[in-house]
């Protein structure tokens, strides 16, 4: 288990923007493919956004493409996930995660190996 601290979760009104940052406390951060996925209140959580490790993939959920972006910082053990233009139903607890892929070959659905416990995202109208 990769340990993932999310941060930049918060309270902010629709059309605002927000960017969550995940840090992994690990020297080989660059070996892993890292995600962003979301649980809203009653519902399962699904995919928001990946990256591969050389930045070379890079996947978007259909819902947030154009108006989310996700980066990594492999020097600075960090993954991003700039959030323009939310809505209300971005409204969700926002969850890093990683999945070890040396060949750089990820993508989306495959599962990830380890998760952030998340932070709240809440949109307001």
């Amino acid at each position: 288990q990769l340990p993932l601290v999310e941060s930049g979760g918060g309270l902010v009104q629709a059309g605002d923007s927000l960017r969550l940052s995940c840090a992994a406390s690990i020297r080989t951060f660059n070996s892993y493919a890292m995600g962003w996925f979301r649980q809203a209140p009653g519902k399962e959580r699904e995919f928001v956004a990946a990256i591969s490790w050389s930045r070379g993939s890079i996947y978007y959920a259909e819902y947030v493409k154009g108006r989310f972006t996700i980066s990594r910082d492999n020097a600075k053990n960090t993954v991003y996930l700039q959030m323009n233009s939310l809505k209300p139903e971005d409204t969700a607890v926002y969850y890093c995660a990683a999945r070890l892929d040396f060949s750089g070959t990820y993508s989306p659905p495959a599962p990830m190996d380890s998760w952030g416990k998340g932070t709240l995202v809440t949109v307001s109208s």
